[in-house]
């Protein structure tokens, strides 16, 4: 049995306030075509399908519009997909009954018995073969929030001791990671009992590993400051390949079959370093046969000047390096991205005029310029720009300003969950 795992697609992204509507496209172009060259059985999504919670409709159409080639393209293909911690669980379910009419499988939370013990039935997927014979089971499980696992933790007895809003003992963190141990194992518990032999069992999750390499610049805050993360030994041996999501950097987590397969896009200049793919994962009986990286053709270029000092940096963009708009055969939506640091002696008004001066007739789109002062003052520090700084850096510099210590980590996980509330109101965007 073969499976292509991808995720992190993030749909709808806006990159500097500029919209990448084509970009996405066009990997998904490439993805259909990868489906009908490499024939797999299934292909699982894991999660961040959007960019928002809120989705734009040009954002949704390219999901949709997409699952439905796929299913002219390979109608015995099963597709699996979760939401991630930038959907919203019940957006990626509403339509459920009607993908699976195109053989795909949308899972976006976890429900509860009354009795206190989580769904798990829903959540296990039978994976046929080309032939309609079960191969394997997916235990797919959506990104679960702090608010759906905390608080519905069992006491040693196994008895429901917290209720939804009330905090069981230890930190936030703690209450968080256990709740999510708890689905987790009872998942895999669930799916250990219901494959019959020879039955391989997937397991796709939304989350954050110890010990896993996360992107400085482009990833959200961690929920809860990093505290949530899951140690890799929570997957049982039984399990024959861990499909991730969430992290945007392709990389295995302490076990060749544990695998964040990362994001289609480099979702800012900070993931340009590394490369993008999908994985075809390729299964013998119960076990895991082989994992090819399948490298995604980059639509547009990212490129970064600097940080180099003023002048060189207006020779380097006035330069033969980067090509003339009269020299290229491109459409403008598909021009190189620009992202340009510049070292100061001191703070200048008119830096952006001079760098978009500079540019004039090169086919390039600038989204960034940041800047540092080389030497600051003896009473200053070095300037830093805002764009240099995330909103939590921001909050906690200002917080050791006026009370002369760092903040108290419970005032940071309100503003970690603020930050995150802001990010998932944000508005969509109708046009592509």
């Amino acid at each position: 049995m073969k499976l292509i795992h991808t995720a992190d697609w993030h749909l709808g992204q806006r990159f500097h306030g500029q919209s990448r509507h084509n970009e996405h496209r066009h990997f998904l172009d490439w993805l259909l075509d990868t489906l009908d060259e490499r024939a797999p059985d299934v292909l699982l999504i894991a999660g961040d399908i959007f960019d928002v919670t809120n989705p734009s409709m040009a954002a949704q159409s390219l999901l949709y519009d997409f699952l439905i080639g796929a299913h002219e393209r390979l109608p015995q293909l099963t597709i699996v997909m979760i939401a991630g911690n930038h959907d919203s669980g019940a957006r990626i379910e509403l339509p459920a009954p009607l993908l699976r009419r195109l053989n795909t499988h949308a899972l976006g939370r976890i429900l509860w018995h009354d009795s206190g013990e989580p769904d798990v039935d829903r959540l296990m997927v039978p994976l046929p073969d080309s032939h309609g014979v079960t191969r394997a089971w997916c235990l797919a499980l959506p990104f679960l929030r702090p608010a759906e696992v905390t608080g519905i933790v069992p006491d040693a007895s196994g008895q429901v001791v917290g209720q939804e809003g009330e905090e069981a003992p230890g930190t936030p963190g703690d209450s968080y990671v256990r709740g999510m141990v708890r689905v987790h194992e009872a998942l895999f518990k669930a799916g250990a009992q219901k494959r019959e032999p020879g039955q391989a069992l997937i397991a796709m999750s939304h989350a954050h590993l110890h010990g896993a390499s996360v992107s400085e610049h482009s990833e959200r805050p961690i929920v809860i400051g990093g505290e949530e993360s899951l140690s890799a030994s929570l997957f049982p041996e039984e399990i024959a390949y861990v499909a991730l999501g969430h992290l945007h950097k392709p990389q295995r987590v302490g076990s060749d079959h544990i695998r964040y397969s990362g994001s289609p896009l480099a979702m800012d200049f900070s993931e340009t370093h590394y490369p993008h793919q999908v994985l075809e994962v390729t299964l013998e009986g119960e076990h895991l046969k082989e994992v090819t990286s399948l490298p995604i053709p980059r639509a547009v270029a990212m490129h970064r000047v600097g940080p180099l000092p003023l002048e060189d940096v207006l020779d380097t963009l006035t330069g033969t390096d980067l090509p003339d708009d009269t020299q290229t055969d491109l459409p403008r939506e598909q021009w190189p991205w620009l992202d340009v640091r510049v070292v100061l002696d001191a703070p200048r008004v008119d830096l952006r005029p001079l760098i978009e001066r500079a540019l004039k007739g090169k086919a390039v789109r600038l989204v960034s310029i940041t800047t540092r002062v080389s030497q600051p003052q003896p009473s200053q520090q070095a300037h830093e720009s805002l764009d240099a700084l995330g909103p939590a850096d921001l909050f906690s510099r200002t917080w050791a300003r006026e009370y002369g210590e760092a903040p108290p980590d419970e005032v940071m996980q309100d503003v970690q969950t603020l930050l995150q509330e802001l990010l998932d109101d944000e508005p969509p965007e109708e046009t592509p």
